[in-house]
């Protein structure tokens, strides 16, 4: 239960970082977060079997797309953090080190440049993008933020689970 705990408080803790975040860059730098409703959208049609869009913005709505986004976005988040706990165990748990959560962080980029950008249209790591390069920086600091966001969260861990 202990894990479970865990990777639910590192997980959410860590995606709200990477959350402030984006309000922070679109007031400090004018870059809009991203849109997690345009997450539903795609997740919303794939009970109906399809997977796939030219884009996602030029599908037609789903019921609840916000909310379906967003609860993908932290479950996402969740299940990231659980696979950083399994594979660093309880060791990393009692003595957060920044390494395993950076690169955890760096390498869950790997989700939407292999996934959801192209189901969604934007092409592998967003190269269907009229930016491709900014959208691939924009997705790796993201990424890199929520890793300190593991790394955060698994101290805060450290003293309400543990």
């Amino acid at each position: 239960m202990s894990y479970l705990i865990n990777a639910l408080v590192i997980g959410a803790g860590a995606t709200a970082v990477m959350d402030a975040w984006g309000i922070a860059r679109k007031t400090l730098l004018g870059i809009a977060p991203p849109d997690y409703r345009m997450l539903g959208r795609w997740i919303g049609h794939m009970p109906r079997g399809r997977f796939r869009h030219d884009a996602i913005t030029k599908a037609p709505p789903v019921r609840g797309e916000r909310w379906i986004g967003w609860t993908a976005h932290y479950l996402t988040g969740i299940a990231f953090a659980a696979g950083l706990v399994a594979f660093c165990g309880d060791a990393w748990l009692r003595d957060p080190s920044i390494g395993p959560a950076m690169l955890t962080g760096i390498v869950t980029v790997a989700a939407p440049f292999l996934l959801m950008q192209p189901g969604m249209g934007a092409g592998i790591a967003a190269s269907r993008t009229p930016r491709p390069g900014t959208a691939r920086i924009q997705s790796l600091i993201n990424h890199a933020v929520f890793g300190l966001g593991l790394y955060a969260a698994g101290w805060a861990a450290r003293f309400l689970v543990n």
